[in-house]
């Protein structure tokens, strides 16, 4: 009996991750479909007209695609750069320093995780409204810097991996609490603080709601805004569907590269804490 309800969680796994894994095989073997081929075969037969629809992609109202993959890169790099940031100062000061209302941040950080952030798109458009900043690159960027649950999360890696010991070793040597922040507890926090970077990246790449309340202006939307645009246009041109389908492909290669490139980070951290145990 204990053997066949052994294999069950693993089945489980298994239909799940083929749930999952699905869309993004049909979106790879979409994208090689020309445009009559996509609407007349449903299999998971390979197309043979990938680099042609990259290349139609590429010329699309002369290669708008890429400014829209550029801009998405530099809200998403950026603001996950300096939420980053941000978020490892806060956090660190929330778990190792005392003060009033200490528990009361924390408290509130945690009230923040809860709220979906579609909610907050049209206070965001308001208060920005109000000192002009719509329809900017500003108005993507600035809300994606704090993140509640990116401090949450320094906030706990901090308490975890930066040893009080090691804090007050550096007081009593004279180091000042900036250069304690920046040459102690920053360094060990470097593994929590790639999670909320990729975290809050794949959160500003795949942001919708914020730029399509924000910008009026093509030029600089996002690519998730721009193959919006695009499939919109599709009811009068169908062809724009294979580009759409193509354009999704593509603006999935940047996480998958970053997660690739990131993942020692996880790993070395993984590493350290095995030897410290």
């Amino acid at each position: 009996m204990r053997a066949r309800l052994g294999g069950l969680p693993t089945f489980v796994l298994l239909v799940g991750a083929a749930y999952c894994l699905f869309p993004v095989a049909w979106v790879v073997v979409a994208a090689t479909k020309s445009t009559g081929e996509l609407f007349s075969t449903t299999t998971l037969s390979v197309g043979t007209s990938l680099l042609a629809n990259l290349g139609e992609l590429g010329s699309y109202r002369d290669g708008v695609f890429w400014r829209w993959m550029a801009n998405s890169a530099l809200y998403a790099g950026l603001g996950a750069l300096l939420s980053a940031a941000l978020s490892g100062v806060t956090g660190y000061a929330l778990a190792k320093y005392s003060f009033r209302g200490r528990a009361l941040i924390f408290n509130g950080l945690l009230a923040g995780v809860l709220v979906p952030a579609v909610v907050l798109a049209i206070p965001q458009y308001l208060l920005l409204s109000k000192v002009g900043l719509t329809d900017t690159y500003l108005s993507v960027l600035v809300p994606g810097v704090i993140s509640p649950y990116g401090i949450y999360l320094a906030r706990v890696y901090a308490a975890a991996s930066v040893p009080e010991d090691v804090v007050e070793a550096a007081r009593t040597d004279g180091a000042s609490e900036l250069r304690i922040l920046t040459s102690v507890a920053l360094p060990m926090m470097v593994p929590g603080l790639v999670t909320v970077f990729l975290f809050q990246f794949v959160s500003i790449w795949n942001n919708f709601m914020l730029p399509y309340i924000m910008l009026g202006d093509d030029g600089k939307f996002p690519v998730t805004l721009g193959l919006y645009t695009m499939l919109k246009q599709g009811n009068t041109t169908p062809a724009l569907y294979t580009l759409v389908v193509t354009g999704a492909l593509v603006s999935v290669l940047p996480l998958i590269a970053l997660f690739l490139t990131l993942q020692r980070y996880w790993r070395i951290d993984l590493l350290s804490g095995a030897v410290k145990a």
